[in-house]
């Protein structure tokens, strides 16, 4: 065991004693063991070994250690490479960021340089929990956060068994499930960035969880079961429903983040960016004239700029039979006139957020989800007169679907649109929640192939078959559709068949009453509204 050494003040030791409280869930500081700090009081970093950028210990009102290049990635460890759980904490003050993706802050159960888990302020506004191996970044979990340049930040990173938390300012905001790293030691950050640290500490302790009514983050256990107790839904601007389930190796969805940012205005940049292996936060920018699709491969944010952005002639499509299109945001866009499909998730892709985007009619679908795709949410879209508008499930001579097809829709307007709000196949839970149906040809919702929906909250206008599912559609079998809280309006009645596993069990969300559905959807959905 490191021998704890160069204590500072009690003030200043209480102050991280409070920040450990909330990350290692103690009653009491006092039932912590200390492994480890530092103050750098004796005006030196022994016992640190640094790779990339400039490290030094300066005078920063008290002695701290700087990191001072914002070109480099720059890393500095310390402690037993046979730690297993503790919580390290420091104050880490964000100095310069060489652009708002960079990031500075602190790490744990680090086996070199290139591999361990994190904690880390993010320039554009976030705290995130990456991790790093051989040297690739995963985002784990994130959640915004203020970050100040020039400014103290107290963070702790609590990593115990296979459960890791971020803590910022005694705020616990991060949570995930990750057992790639079991041991390892304690380490500062400066990614292209410069930052000063102070403070470090490492304890550990025997206490209980942290309080339930701490924030969570984006994410639900490593196996979702509808047993378990869901997690807080994510705050605003966070991929929520299945999209923030922690499944299948990803925990949550946050495309392009930690990748670069780049603007584009023709479609053979678009295509260019949107099938690099690199992760990218693509911003469309003026209308896109695309001919086809467009394939998107993992971890990519496409974004419009404002609320101008446009594709028209073609879509976009998640992912080939070889190169998944996993962690994949589209938001902010209008689509129009496609030859195919606007948006068409197929192929195993997992983990999709589509929202606060506009469809028009276009040759096929609007949004269909098919072939083994898994944990989408389809949010707080506009549908202006689309026929096909979402597909769920390939057809019914594909069971290989079964299984998959976790689909959440809520909060999008379907105006004047004429079917498949969605057509389901196979899939369960799919869950269908708080859309406002609005002068619908055909019919609503279609459950068949022995789907199961949960329907509920939905304000139906001026629909005469709000929903399918007794006895099927078309040449489709039957499925299971559980309705409840929904308000029709001049419309027919819902088709419930069945018992469905309940979406809740899988994340947290929060159900408005149908009667409000309509103006909350009209203020908020579509593009400009993010």
């Amino acid at each position: 065991m490191t021998t704890p050494h160069r204590w500072r003040t009690a003030l200043l030791a209480g102050t991280i004693a409070a920040a450990l409280a909330l990350a290692v869930g103690l009653t009491t500081a006092a039932s912590a063991a200390t492994l480890f700090s530092d103050d750098f009081e004796d005006g030196n970093a022994t016992g640190w070994s640094s790779s990339g950028g400039s490290w030094s210990v300066v005078t920063d009102g008290s002695r701290a250690y700087r990191q001072s290049s914002t070109s480099a990635d720059a890393k500095s460890l310390s402690g037993t490479a046979t730690w297993t759980d503790y919580t390290v904490s420091a104050r880490v003050k964000p100095i310069a960021f060489g652009n708002s993706t960079r990031a500075a802050g602190i790490a744990a159960r680090a086996s070199s340089t290139s591999s361990f888990y994190s904690l880390v302020l993010v320039g554009a506004g976030r705290a995130e929990l990456r991790r790093t191996s051989s040297g690739g970044v995963t985002v784990l979990g994130q959640a915004a956060t203020t970050v100040t340049p020039g400014a103290w930040h107290t963070l702790a990173l609590q990593v115990t068994g296979n459960t890791l938390r971020g803590t910022v300012n005694g705020t616990q905001l991060v949570t995930v499930t990750d057992g790639t790293f079991a041991t390892g030691r304690i380490g500062l950050l400066g990614s292209y960035a410069s930052a000063a640290f102070d403070d470090v500490q490492v304890v550990t302790g025997s206490g209980p969880d942290p309080s339930p009514s701490a924030p969570a983050s984006p994410s639900a256990p490593a196996s979702p079961s509808p047993s378990t107790s869901p997690p807080t839904p994510p705050p605003p601007g966070q991929a929520d429903g299945y999209a923030s389930v922690n499944s299948l190796g990803q925990n949550g969805t946050y495309g392009g983040a930690g990748g670069q940012t780049v603007t584009v205005t023709s479609a053979a940049q678009l295509a260019d960016y949107a099938g690099r292996a690199e992760p990218y936060t693509i911003m469309v920018s003026g209308r896109i004239a695309v001919s086809g699709m467009i394939t998107v491969v993992a971890n990519k944010s496409i974004i419009g700029v404002g609320s101008t952005a446009e594709i028209t002639g073609g879509g976009l499509q998640m992912g080939t039979t070889t190169r998944p299109g996993n962690n994949v945001i589209v938001r902010n866009i209008t689509f129009r006139d496609a030859s195919d499909d606007s948006v068409s998730v197929h192929n195993a892709s997992h983990h999709v957020w589509i929202d606060h985007n506009e469809f028009w009619p276009g040759f096929d679908g609007s949004v269909d989800v098919k072939r083994q795709s898994n944990f989408v949410t389809v949010s707080w879209n506009v549908f202006h007169g689309t026929d096909k508008s979402m597909l769920l499930g390939h057809s019914d001579t594909f069971p290989d679907d079964i299984g998959h097809l976790k689909v959440t829709y809520h909060h999008n307007l379907f105006d004047g649109s004429n079917q498949r709000h969605p057509r389901v196949r196979f899939g369960e839970p799919v869950h269908v929640y708080n859309n406002h149906y609005r002068n619908v040809g055909l019919y609503g919702v279609a459950s068949t192939e022995n789907a199961g929906v949960v329907v509920e909250g939905n304000y139906f206008e001026n629909v005469a078959f709000p929903c399918y599912s007794t006895n099927g559609y078309a040449d489709s079998a039957p499925g299971r559709l559980v309705q409840r809280a929904n308000a029709f309006v001049n419309s027919g009645a819902c088709e419930a068949n069945g018992t469905v596993t309940e979406p809740g069990g899988f994340y947290g969300y929060t159900l408005d009453p149908a009667t409000t559905v309509p103006a909350r959807v009209a203020a908020n959905a579509g593009v400009g509204h993010l």
